[in-house]
């Protein structure tokens, strides 16, 4: 058992409790090893994101829709083949980890397994 429970990476909730061999924050539910946490001087570790053919995304990068999406609130939804311009990478909700402006419907989360770079 940790004797010092060291806050969320996340969210740095400060309420954060044990779990089996896992530490878990009540707030945003983020789970880890504290094993893992400490070692690089606080920094959190990079996380990689790629596209759905295996290409790595960068903040700033274009990408393709590859597949029709449904959009609550719109009868259109977005068509294969949309070009989003200027992505942004974020620890979204429900694996949509990338925030960005289309054209037609403003602001969205997408999940990097629909786009493909380029």
């Amino acid at each position: 058992m940790i004797e010092n429970i060291p806050p969320c990476p996340k969210c740095s909730c400060e309420y954060t409790y044990e779990m089996d061999a896992l530490v878990v924050c009540p707030e945003c539910g983020h789970e880890w090893v504290p094993a893992e946490g400490g070692t690089d001087s606080g920094a959190p570790a990079e996380r990689v994101v790629k596209d759905s053919v295996g290409n790595v995304l960068q903040d700033g990068d274009s990408v393709v829709v590859v597949k029709a999406l449904k959009v609550r609130g719109n009868p259109s939804g977005i068509k294969a083949g949309t070009k989003v311009r200027n992505i942004r990478l974020v620890d979204g909700v429900d694996g949509h980890d990338i925030d960005c402006k289309i054209d037609g419907f403003g602001a969205m989360q997408l999940k990097s397994s629909v786009v493909k770079k380029g």
